[in-house]
């Protein structure tokens, strides 16, 4: 892939990734922009200990526009976007309301100077990934060659964000469709570096190290080899990839995409790994869609290892999940989810499975 930085009004970065060949990409941002005002911090939890991020100036962010004023798409004359250019095949650029910044200012204290609990800025960085410049297309519409280049774009962020001071984990992920809680239908993703290693990915780590421990071998490894001897759960299978239902899946759809190969994070994958994963994925997508013979609302995680510490206990993967639990039903988070934290699940995996391997 071809990569170009550049900066927006504000000076915010934007890199472009295209294919060989492409045209440069020279065009300046217009905009009258105002510097990049993040107030963010965080908090720890004194009974969980686990850290909360505190971001009120993102109350300001750009709410649902209509198609012509989208802020991912390609400048137009007269309308100028988040992107300069007349076109382009990935692009990523800084959030201009992020959750975490470099520039944060201020120190670690605790609240109230009481000692209890500590508050630190909220030093990160959180980036945007506009996957393709067609505003009406999707990422399931994408071609293998498409994926593929995001795939680059995600292992090339991953990598300069997991280099910063600052930055514990890095987290691309996908939020698709208004009952996720979407704002802008433009097809993208996001990239967050976070200053701590996620409460998820702790409780992992502590499983998998306990697991190896006792077993000698990592508790991924094991999992995907019984979910591919057994073939209940598998939804897709690759030369590098297999994609299933988690055997305690938690949501009404769930399905895990796990390389062959325990690597830590996206940047280890090879040029085959990428590859297949782009037929895997695009797979698992027509799938999700043609489950309810409509657009599935989803998040897509991409789990990796932090980027500092116990990365030989990490094994990549990509988590895809929805909230839908028919065509018109949605799955509310209420008092056991919400509250204790114990899931219910009103289908097996084993029926999760069935349904999106049936679906064509």
């Amino acid at each position: 892939m071809k990569r170009t930085v550049r900066h927006l009004a504000d000076g915010r970065e934007i890199i472009y990734f295209d294919a060989p060949g492409a045209p440069e990409r020279a065009a300046e941002d217009t905009r009258d922009l105002p510097q990049v005002a993040a107030a963010s911090e965080i908090r720890r939890d004194p009974l969980t200990g686990e850290w909360v991020a505190m971001a009120a100036h993102r109350q300001t962010r750009t709410y649902k526009p209509p198609a012509d004023l989208c802020p991912l798409c390609p400048t137009k004359p007269g309308k100028p976007s988040e992107i300069p250019e007349p076109d382009y095949d990935v692009a990523v650029f800084e959030n201009r309301f992020p959750s975490f910044a470099r520039n944060v200012i201020g120190e670690a204290s605790t609240v109230d100077g009481a000692g209890l609990v500590p508050v630190a800025p909220g030093v990160g960085r959180c980036e945007v990934v506009c996957f393709t410049s067609d505003h009406d297309g999707s990422f399931a519409g994408l071609t293998a060659k498409q994926v593929r280049a995001v795939v680059d774009a995600w292992a090339d962020r991953t990598a300069e964000l997991s280099a910063m001071d600052g930055v514990e984990q890095v987290f691309p992920f996908e939020n698709r469709g208004e009952e996720i809680g979407v704002t802008l239908h433009h097809p993208h993703g996001q990239i967050y570096g976070y200053p701590f290693v996620t409460p998820k990915t702790e409780r992992m780590l502590e499983v998998a190290r306990a697991y190896e421990a006792e077993h000698g071998r990592p508790v991924m490894g094991d999992v995907l080899a019984a979910e591919r001897a057994s073939g209940a759960r598998v939804v897709v299978a690759g030369e590098h990839w297999t994609a299933f239902v988690p055997p305690a899946a938690r949501w009404p759809v769930q399905v895990q995409i796990v390389p062959h190969r325990q690597v830590p994070d996206i940047p280890a994958l090879s040029d085959a790994e990428r590859d297949d994963f782009a037929d895997v994925y695009l797979e698992v997508l027509r799938r999700c869609d043609g489950l309810y013979d409509r657009p599935l609302p989803y998040i897509a995680a991409w789990n990796q290892a932090p980027a500092k510490r116990d990365r030989e206990l990490g094994w990549l993967y990509l988590e895809v999940f929805s909230v839908l639990r028919s065509k018109d039903k949605l799955k509310y988070l209420a008092g056991s989810e919400s509250g204790m934290a114990v899931w219910i699940n009103d289908a097996t995996p084993e029926q999760i499975a069935d349904r999106l391997r049936a679906t064509r």
